[in-house]
């Protein structure tokens, strides 16, 4: 009788994050910076209609990279808990650090039970109200892992390498002009060829905005606040 096959669980997880890793490499990288008046998020994204960067509530944007279907899926299902939370309780009981657990549980459960884990990344940043309004920006991994970031953010296949681009350019009260150039040309540093305003998907968490805080910046003002900046 044949002996069954064997694989402990070491290995096993350790060819699971190996396989989701190489899937998100694949993948374009996202940017996100705290600017003067909130938070910036930058993606190279030459669609105008898969976006990567979206609203999930009044002061909360999600971001993600890696297999589209798959962060599609999870910022779906943040809508809801964010709705259905708001909606039973109260709207300022829908936070970002919430959201973040509850997609780290279910990235953790995926990467331990299920034989594929999700190949994505993803980010949940909130606006803080106010001028001394505090920022928050989680980065959850493909295994659940959890990581709360200050100041700026990156991820994707190139994410080190900008994250030490970021290190050595980064500076506190960043006016918009300046935060959106400075993200364009992080990603700009990986790539072969400059980035355009075609080649950009951009959007702000303004704490000066009233109530709903998400606003994307289109082609023709992300143009401008480039000219600018140079």
């Amino acid at each position: 009788m044949p002996l069954p096959y064997y694989v402990s669980p070491e290995q096993m997880m350790k060819d699971k994050a190996e396989y989701a890793r190489k899937g998100i490499a694949r993948g374009r990288s996202i940017v996100t910076l705290e600017y003067a008046d909130g938070i910036l998020l930058v993606a190279e994204n030459p669609s105008t209609l898969l976006h990567k960067i979206s609203e999930i509530y009044d002061k909360i944007a999600f971001a993600g990279v890696g297999k589209y279907n798959e962060f599609e899926n999870l910022r779906i299902a943040g809508i809801r808990h964010a709705d259905v939370k708001g909606y039973s309780y109260s709207r300022g009981d829908v936070t970002a650090k919430a959201l973040a657990n509850a997609y780290s549980q279910a990235l953790g459960n995926i990467f331990t039970q299920d034989i594929k884990p999700f190949e994505v990344e993803v980010l949940v940043a909130e606006v803080g109200e106010g001028d001394g309004g505090k920022n928050e920006i989680y980065h959850i991994l493909y295994d659940g892992t959890i990581e709360d970031e200050r100041d700026y953010a990156a991820m994707g296949g190139q994410a080190e390498e900008i994250r030490r681009f970021l290190k050595d350019h980064y500076r506190e009260g960043l006016s918009l002009a300046d935060a959106v150039q400075l993200g364009v040309r992080a990603l700009t540093m990986t790539q072969n060829k400059p980035l355009s305003e075609r080649d950009l998907e951009v959007a702000v968490l303004d704490r000066t905005k009233a109530r709903r805080k998400f606003r994307r910046i289109p082609m023709e003002a992300l143009g401008q606040l480039l000219g600018t900046a140079r």
